[in-house]
């Protein structure tokens, strides 16, 4: 359990009382208290436990982990991540960042403002939701489909929306939500790849959403305006200048501040409910004989059957028709894209949401049903088709009847002998006609667009502001700034204001207005789709307190979505995917640095965990061996060139595990060793190095090691062979251990992070410097320190130390065409070979040639070569440069020997002229030395070594790489120092040499 740091550097537990004495409750007077108690007796702890403890009692404040990524318990402070901080700009607040801990203050007139789930909510959908489209294409759509199918085209984008509704009410109760509104809610599902994607063009569609309202809107202003000849200029330059004129308004409205453009939305919704109800009001009222030539009747049954079947004219079909009306129903987003000025966001969206979809169902239902029961198709409008004694009902024919019955013949209209421009199929203006006060349409019409264009203007900063914040994409950082009490973004509603100018200009929004509709719509599809994937992840963390909703349902409405894109328009929904996919690219590749708990990862793990145990039920079979490597490096960066090497073997297709031993007592180094862990593995990733890292705590170095050949790994991501390890070594000419420049570096960084520290310090006193400052012992000790790290050594000193760095990082990168020298000497079951030839599928090793050398019989070196060739086509790897060593068995050269010789004279025993009893004695007291005896019976195996060295340095020198068989080491029959010479003396004054011995266990085969 994680605290912060005291001043000794140990972690404290927030959750553990530290102003006691250091007894625990098991210990003192009885009430949990030493005699020598220096804190008070908390009486709520003894009265439940019936003595005072050490332990708090659990407390919301122990879990307030404002964007906390790895659990760490919280305390007093709150620690702010990186990713949602600003660029170091203060707003005119300080909005805590723990929603749970801002309780607004009733009486503090600074405080920001919140709202309810009616105003903050349901008002805002409903208003999004009820568009032009009820006032000028409603009668239009169910005069098409009919209202048997214009039920259905209501029911099923309903069907959409509420599943939408429902699987987003499970995400905003699956925790504290904060701004961002569908952003917010997919990126911290889905993760930043997803939520950066679609936060972007979810922004900027409801950017441009501005423009296609405020269009509609001066659209309709128009109208009036050449109904009253009063053109300023012409119609389209007129939409432009109204258009802009209205944005400016309308942002004006949102700069004032959400109180304020909450209030204007209430007035818009006051007008628009009155234009609703003026409908239903008129279609009570006896129509006029004017209104029954343009196909009004009030109620009539006839009629309304007559509506029933569909009638597509034009080329319309279903799907076209649906595809016309679908855009009405969305909005639902409104409220929840100001989640961050919601009082309570979990309780408010979900309720707020889904109670607009209904009402606003409802109501597009009731509204079309009542013209679909009082308005014919088709009417001419003209008085003098009123069915008299002049004109006969014989003469209707056709699908008019029922407008005969009633006394009108509108047979005109469906011959084609005129054009009519009334009924529902031919006038926009229906609802005008029909409701009670025709002006009431038109400000109800004004007042759906208006408010739309307004939420529109409010819900594009706002999540872009989100996003921002986030640093996603790092370019756009700029508008993450927040001002005022309610951090209002007014960077955001600058640009929101200039992208909705540039598409007003446009003046024809016909082309862009179904991309806006496929983004909208590829939100909806990204929220059913966080819903199903955290149900389907079946994590511990996803405990929703709504609970009406199902994965599957949410799957459902998820293609549901994406079908509907498709049914809209195909080109726009196919647009739309390749900006989502190409974003999620660049997130993926950027890799911002969140991590918020999502879904992805919850199914990334529990895909892992059931792929490790399939394959444990699966036996190995060779044709599937991969290198599977235990890398004793120490900490992951003291040794680069032996881990990139083996990772060079394993890239991402085989394990590979960095590894380290600390050597004490456990309760000693337990605490750095798990530092370690996080701090090794961090390393590991940034550096961009597939690997893992782990460590064990182990009084002696040995048994460590033992315990990392047995314990590393999990299941079949294990040894290969059940522990039968095959053992790699590499020797470098410069080494390998870099342990010593890490220090330095590390040492460094402390160095500069204190003088950092002490020259903010002594700025912030007011004391004027350069450099480093001679204000205290601590600022002298700074500088001994950086002087003995920072000071430059002598020339042949950093001379090495180059060539120590260059060598570190040689196989980091591509290597320069060469060769990779392999020596198989002995057979051990094929590793010796296949490790090679993997590196030679590597790029950075594409450039090498692999050449392999084999000790043959002198006389027969030509049969030699033709049987290592022909096994070599068999195995199905290319190499056609073989080389045969028929000279093996001479013995080494003098100088060579004498080098030996003396490389190993510490460690002998020099049993010759010394009596029984006394070698006896040396043995016992020196039993790892080397014996008269064990040189003289393993003098054919030393000669071998130093004889290969002598071929080695005359053939490989030149080579990128000499991979050879290891000699075999049994233990008993030669010692450990002289089998280590032997090593030092095969691979001494060559390039860098690989040791490979199998476990002659096939790892080749050349069947299928």
């Amino acid at each position: 359990m994680e605290g912060k740091v005291s001043g000794g550097g140990e972690k404290v537990n927030r959750a553990y009382d530290s102003t006691g004495d250091g007894e625990t409750s098991f210990s003192g007077n009885g009430n949990g208290v030493s005699n020598g108690d220096h804190r008070m007796v908390r009486e709520s702890v003894v009265s439940a436990f019936g003595h005072d403890t050490l332990d708090r009692v659990p407390n919301i404040d122990f879990y307030r982990n404002a964007g906390s990524v790895s659990g760490h318990r919280a305390g007093g402070e709150i620690s702010v991540p990186d990713t949602v901080e600003d660029d170091g700009e203060s707003s005119g607040g300080s909005p805590s960042d723990d929603l749970e801990s801002a309780v607004p203050d009733e009486n503090n007139k600074g405080s920001p403002v919140k709202f309810g789930w009616i105003t903050g909510v349901l008002v805002r959908c409903m208003l999004n939701i009820w568009g032009v489209m009820l006032f000028i294409r409603l009668s239009w759509v169910f005069g098409q489909a009919g209202w048997g199918f214009g039920i259905v085209i209501i029911s099923l984008s309903c069907v959409v929306t509420t599943l939408t509704g429902l699987s987003m009410s499970a995400i905003c109760t699956n925790g504290v939500v904060r701004g961002g509104g569908a952003y917010f809610l997919i990126s911290r599902s889905l993760g930043p790849e997803f939520g950066g994607s679609i936060g972007l063009i979810f922004a900027f569609a409801n950017a441009v959403a501005v423009a296609m309202y405020v269009v509609g809107f001066a659209e309709t202003v128009v109208e009036l305006l050449i109904d009253y000849d009063s053109i300023m200029v012409d119609s389209i330059n007129d939409i432009r200048i109204i258009g802009c004129i209205t944005v400016v308004v309308l942002l004006g409205i949102s700069l004032a501040g959400m109180e304020w453009e909450a209030k204007a939305q209430i007035v818009l919704l006051v007008i628009l409910l009155v234009a609703i109800v003026n409908v239903f009001v008129g279609t009570f009222i006896t129509a006029t004989e004017t209104k029954k030539s343009q196909g009004f009747f009030n109620y009539q049954l006839n009629i309304f059957m007559e509506n029933f079947k569909p009638e597509y004219r034009q080329g319309e079909s279903f799907f076209s028709v649906f595809a016309i009306f679908f855009p009405a129903a969305t909005g639902i987003l409104a409220g929840a894209n100001i989640s961050g000025d919601l009082k309570d966001a979990q309780a408010a969206i979900p309720k707020g949401t889904l109670w607009a979809i209904l009402i606003t169902a409802v109501t597009y239902l009731a509204v079309a049903l009542c013209v679909s029961a009082s308005v014919v198709r088709d009417a001419t409008g003209s008085l003098a088709d009123i069915i008299n004694g002049t004109m006969s009902m014989a003469e209707c024919t056709g699908p008019a009847m029922a407008a005969c019955e009633l006394g009108y013949n509108f047979t005109s209209c469906t011959t084609g002998s005129i054009q009519c421009k009334f009924g529902s199929m031919n006038n926009f203006q229906v609802m005008t006609m029909v409701s009670g006060f025709g002006p009431l349409i038109i400000a109800g019409t004004f007042s759906a667009t208006l408010s739309s264009a307004l939420a529109s203007l409010v819900s594009a900063p706002k999540v872009f502001q989100a996003l921002c914040k986030d640093n996603i994409y790092t370019a756009l950082h700029f508008f993450a700034k927040g001002y005022g009490k309610n951090n209002e973004p007014l960077r955001g509603y600058v640009l929101t204001f200039f992208i909705s100018i540039a598409f007003i200009i446009i003046g024809d929004l016909n082309v862009i207005a179904p991309i806006i509709s496929n983004f909208f719509l590829a939100s909806y599809a990204l929220i059913n789709f966080s819903c199903f994937h955290a149900s389907y992840a079946k994590s511990p963390g996803w405990r929703p307190a709504y609970k009406f909703y199902n994965m599957w349902l949410s799957l459902a409405g998820a293609v549901l979505c994406c079908v509907v894109m498709f049914v809209i328009n195909w080109w726009a929904a196919l647009l739309t995917y390749g900006i989502e996919i190409l974003l999620y690219i660049y997130v993926t590749v950027k890799k911002p640095k969140v991590n918020w708990g999502s879904s992805t990862q919850a199914v990334t793990f529990v895909s892992a965990v059931s792929n490790a145990l399939s394959l444990s039920s699966v036996e190995d079979h060779v044709k599937n061996f991969r290198p599977q490597i235990l890398v004793l490096t120490g900490a992951a960066r003291t040794r680069p060139a032996l881990l990139d090497l083996a990772q060079s073997l394993s890239k991402t297709y085989g394990l590979c595990l960095t590894s380290e031993v600390f050597v004490g007592p456990r309760w000693k180094v337990l605490q750095e060793m798990n530092a370690s862990m996080e701090k090794n593995q961090m390393w590991l990733n940034k550096t961009k190095r597939k690997a893992f890292y782990t460590a064990v705590a182990s009084e002696d170095y040995r048994q460590g090691v033992e315990a990392l050949l047995q314990a590393s790994g999990l299941g079949r991501l294990n040894d290969a062979f059940d522990f039968e390890y095959g053992t790699v070594v590499l020797r470098m000419p410069q080494g390998l251990d870099m342990s010593r420049f890490v220090e330095e570096e590390e040492e460094m960084m402390k160095s500069a992070t204190e003088q950092e520290t002490l020259e903010k310090e002594v700025m912030s006193n007011g004391v004027k410097g350069k450099g480093i400052f001679k204000r205290s012992r601590s600022s002298q000790q700074v500088i001994t320190t950086r002087v003995s790290v920072c000071s430059p050594p002598p020339p042949q000193v950093a001379k090495s130390n180059e060539m120590q760095l260059e060598a570190g990082a040689c196989f980091q990168k591509k290597q320069p065409k060469g060769t990779i020298d392999l020596w198989w000497l002995f057979d051990d079951g094929g590793l010796t070979l296949l490790l090679p030839y993997i590196l030679t599928t590597r790029k950075k090793w594409k450039d090498c040639k692999l050449r392999i050398f084999v000790a043959g019989q002198p006389g027969r070196s030509d049969l030699d070569k033709e049987e290592m060739k022909n096994l070599l086509i068999k195995f199905r790897i290319n190499c056609s440069d073989i080389n045969v060593i028929d000279d093996l068995h001479i013995g080494p050269k003098s100088e060579s020997w004498k080098a030996f010789a003396d490389m190993i004279e510490p460690f002998c025993l020099h049993e010759d002229g010394k009596d029984k009893a006394r070698t006896e004695a040396l043995r016992k007291e020196s039993p790892w030395m080397i014996t008269d005896e064990e040189l003289s019976n393993l003098e054919e195996k030393t000669n071998l070594q130093v004889r290969l060295n002598e071929l080695l340095r005359e053939n490989s020198s030149s080579a990128n790489l000499i991979i050879v068989s290891m000699p075999i080491a049994r233990k008993g029959s030669v010692s450990d120092h002289l089998y280590m010479a032997w090593l030092d003396a095969l691979t001494k004054n060559l390039p860098p040499t690989l040791l490979i011995r199998g476990n002659h266990k096939s790892v080749l085969t050349f069947y299928s």
